[in-house]
């Protein structure tokens, strides 16, 4: 008996790490889950992912170019259409082909709040330059077609909203242009992927120096609450813990 209480209470002290640990991670997840500063701070240069709603950052809330609609995130493009140059040798006709030949993200940062926080400010901020923005829908697409001669232009007030520079080699006969363009609204649910920079004390979440930052536009349902899953293996190890410690030291003082 004494034996087995001593194995028990060894498995009680190894238990009661792993329940430490599982605390700490606990302790980190809810505060990634809760968008909390501190909780990002204390991570400065490791890398993460958190869940949150998209809120505008220290710049306000943008508006997107060509749709002209709120939104924290934006990016566009346009694609050239346009018969080629050379005919296929089998039917003689003409390959109708696309190029880009305006590309454009914003780059301005943005914050991330938990669910729910939408109208509090937004300490923790995403800085989505270059980013793999993954989930985002059209919010508009057009298509204008070129001038002909004789006939009345199409109107295009597009063009002169298009930032970046437009640049491509322009081959073949332009059949007619193509604009897109994709944006994350205010309040929208995301996972933001990247390291944890500190910029003026203020945690940034921002790519790392192999990588990019990577944004991806949840649904409802989606994003799992690890919090919850750290709290329920602490509760399971803590109980454990207990169970052990209790049970050998019964076995222990019950032969003395």
């Amino acid at each position: 008996m004494v034996v087995i209480g001593a194995v028990l209470i060894a498995a009680a002290a190894v238990l009661a790490v792993l329940a430490a640990r599982a605390l700490r991670r606990y302790a980190e997840q809810r505060g990634l889950e809760r968008v909390r500063p501190r909780a990002l701070a204390a991570m400065r240069g490791e890398d993460v992912t958190v869940t949150g709603a998209a809120v505008a950052g220290p710049g306000g809330r943008d508006e997107s170019p060509l749709a002209r609609l709120a939104c924290v995130w934006h990016g566009h493009e346009v694609l050239r259409h346009y018969w080629s140059v050379e005919a296929d040798a089998r039917t003689g006709e003409r390959e109708r082909r696309a190029d880009p030949i305006a590309d454009y993200t914003s780059e301005e940062p943005f914050a991330l709040v938990a669910p729910g926080e939408e109208g509090t400010s937004g300490p923790v901020l995403v800085d989505p330059a270059d980013a793999a923005v993954e989930g985002v829908g059209l919010a508009l697409q057009r298509v204008v077609g070129r001038p002909e001669k004789g006939v009345k232009a199409p109107a295009d007030d597009l063009l002169p909203r298009v930032k970046g520079r437009i640049s491509g080699l322009f081959r073949g006969e332009t059949i007619e242009f193509e604009y897109r363009e994709w944006l994350l609204a205010p309040g929208a649910p995301v996972a933001v992927s990247g390291r944890v920079e500190l910029r003026e004390g203020r945690p940034v979440i921002a790519a790392p120096p192999d990588g990019r930052v990577r944004i991806v536009r949840l649904g409802s349902a989606d994003g799992a609450p690890e919090a919850a899953r750290s709290r329920r293996q602490a509760l399971l190890l803590g109980g454990g813990t207990l169970a052990s410690a209790c049970a050998g030291l019964l076995m222990v003082l019950g032969v003395v």
